[in-house]
């Protein structure tokens, strides 16, 4: 059964199309990741699932009920913002204690479905919230979430600004909601976090571009990738752009990802085609397609490059 359904949804904001014809759905245990950069869409659609906005087309269901009965399905589902919008003033404790009251319970009521990761925040359940670690606001901002014991849960950009062990302690949570059943939308920029989904939607410009299982999207690349390497990189980006076989080339981190329009083994003539221009320290390796790589050629192809 899905938890989370979206059919044909679009909004757009004067002449901006924010979002054009999204359609998906989030099966009940699962997460799914919305992965796309920064003026996607991502945080449109997560306001429009859950209530915030109104779409200018197209229908969503939440666990049954259709986001038009907006105080259902508010009672139905978890919502936690890019920014973090807790009170700053209060404490850990008197905020938990405040939402808990929005939703007519108590924390003592909501604590066993809290409780670990809570566990994170006791130690500190008299500190203000704006005081806080930016890894901890975000469990406190989960905790808050959870409060009401919602069947479906949004999570738009969580991770943002958080240093990697948090990143990590928070994805385990999110594995361990999963288990309970819930179903789980969480959107980031960050690529590889789409290998902690179940299944991802890639969005860029307001269109799904594909949706499928991580690794399925990776197997479905069909040229290959080659990490390059050489004293001058831009230079070397420069030259591989006009060289007969590419398919594409991009930075990415201290490499290039070369992408020939040829399945062969290419390193060798990779390596003479650089030393030809006066290249050193060449470096050339064969590498597995990533999301990144997926993401970057759909987004071409629906460019009409």
């Amino acid at each position: 059964m899905s938890g989370i359904t979206a059919s044909h949804i679009a909004k757009s904001y004067r002449k901006l199309k924010a979002l054009d014809d999204v359609s998906f759905e989030v099966e009940q245990g699962e997460i799914f990741g919305l992965i796309g950069p920064d003026g996607a869409g991502k945080t449109t659609l997560i306001r429009i699932l859950t209530t915030v906005m109104l779409p200018d087309s197209g229908t969503a269901v939440i666990d049954g009920t259709d986001i038009m009965d907006y105080r259902i399905v508010r009672k139905k589902v978890g919502y936690m913002p890019g920014r973090f919008s807790l009170y700053q003033d209060l404490s850990v404790e008197e905020n938990l204690k405040f939402y808990a009251t929005v939703f007519g319970t108590t924390m003592a009521e909501s604590i066993d479905r809290i409780k670990d990761i809570y566990s994170h925040l006791e130690a500190f359940k008299d500190r203000r919230a704006g005081a806080l670690s930016g890894g901890m606001k975000q469990k406190l901002a989960l905790c808050c979430a959870l409060i009401n014991e919602p069947k479906a849960l949004f999570l738009d950009e969580p991770t943002r600004g958080v240093d990697p062990i948090s990143r990590k302690e928070f994805w385990e949570i999110l594995a361990r909601l999963k288990a309970s059943g819930m179903a789980i939308m969480v959107s980031t920029t960050y690529m590889d976090e789409a290998n902690m989904c179940d299944r991802v939607a890639l969005i860029q410009k307001g269109k799904i571009l594909k949706i499928d299982r991580p690794a399925a999207l990776a197997a479905s690349f069909p040229h290959s990738v080659w990490a390059v390497k050489g004293s001058e990189m831009y230079r070397l980006i420069t030259d591989l752009q006009g060289y007969e076989h590419t398919f594409n080339i991009y930075s990415f981190g201290e490499y290039a990802h070369y992408i020939d329009a040829r399945s062969e083994d290419i390193s060798a003539e990779l390596i003479a085609f650089l030393a030809a221009r006066a290249h050193k320290d060449i470096e050339v390796k064969a590498i597995d397609p990533g999301i990144e790589d997926v993401f970057i050629a759909l987004e071409d192809t629906e460019d009409g490059k």
